[in-house]
C-alpha cells in the first residue's frame, strides 16, 4: 500500500514536471516550439519516458489548455461578489481582458493557437456545469439572469446568448491586442470601457 502510494505520488510529480517544462517552453518560445523532444531535454529525460505519461504533444497541450481555463475562472470569480449585475458584468470584462493581456501565451494556447483544443474542452465540459469553462461562462449567464429578474434588461434576449455576446466581444479585444498590439493605438482597457459603455446603453435600463 505504501509502495503504491509512493508510485502514484512519483507519477503525479513527473506529470507536473513535464507540464511545468511544457508551459515554460510555450511562454518563452510560443506554442509552435513545443515538442516532446524539447520537453525531454528540459527535464533531462528520454522522450520515450514522457510517452508513458502523455500519449502525444497534443495531450500535453490539451492539459495546459484545461489548466488555462482553470486560471481564467480563478481570475474571474472574485467579480461574483458584486451585487449589481451590470457592474458585475463590467468587472468580469475587466478581469477577462486583464487575464488575457497578462497571460498572453496561455490565452493564445486556450483560444488562438489551435481552436480544436478549446472546442474539445467546451464539448467535453458542456454537460458538466462545474467545469472551469462552463463556470466562467456561467458567471456571465447568472449576471444577465439576475438583471432580467430585476427588470434591468431593455431587450428580450436570452441570458446565455448575452453572455456569449459579451465573451465574444472581450475575446475580440484580447485577441486583437495580443496579435497587433498597436492596432491602431488605443489601449485594451480603454477599448473595453468604450465597448461596455456602448453596449450597456442598449442593454440596461437607466
Amino acid at each position: 500500500m505504501v509502495k503504491q502510494a509512493r508510485r502514484e505520488r512519483e507519477k503525479a510529480e513527473f506529470r507536473e514536471e513535464v507540464l511545468t517544462a511544457a508551459r515554460a517552453i510555450v511562454l518563452e518560445e510560443g506554442y509552435g516550439a513545443l515538442t516532446m523532444r524539447k520537453i525531454a531535454e528540459a527535464i533531462d529525460y528520454a522522450p520515450g519516458t514522457i510517452y508513458l505519461y502523455f500519449e502525444s504533444r497534443d495531450a500535453i497541450a490539451f492539459e495546459l489548455c484545461r489548466r488555462g481555463f482553470e486560471a481564467l475562472y480563478d481570475a474571474l470569480v472574485p467579480a461574483a461578489s458584486i451585487a449589481d449585475p451590470q457592474e458585475r458584468v463590467r468587472e468580469l470584462g475587466r478581469r477577462y481582458v486583464s487575464f488575457g493581456m497578462e497571460n498572453s501565451e496561455t490565452y493564445r494556447l486556450i483560444f488562438m493557437e489551435d481552436p480544436d483544443y478549446a472546442s474539445a474542452l467546451f464539448e467535453e465540459q458542456a454537460d458538466d456545469p462545474q467545469s472551469p469553462g462552463m463556470k466562467s461562462l456561467g458567471l456571465l449567464v447568472t449576471a444577465f439572469s439576475q438583471a432580467r429578474q430585476l427588470g434591468r434588461l431593455t431587450i428580450d434576449v436570452a441570458p446565455d446568448v448575452l453572455a456569449e455576446m459579451i465573451w465574444a466581444s472581450v475575446h475580440g479585444i484580447v485577441a486583437l491586442k495580443i496579435t497587433y498590439d498597436r492596432f491602431p493605438r488605443t489601449q485594451a482597457g480603454e477599448l473595453l470601457t468604450a465597448l461596455t459603455d456602448a453596449l450597456f446603453d442598449g442593454l440596461f435600463a437607466r
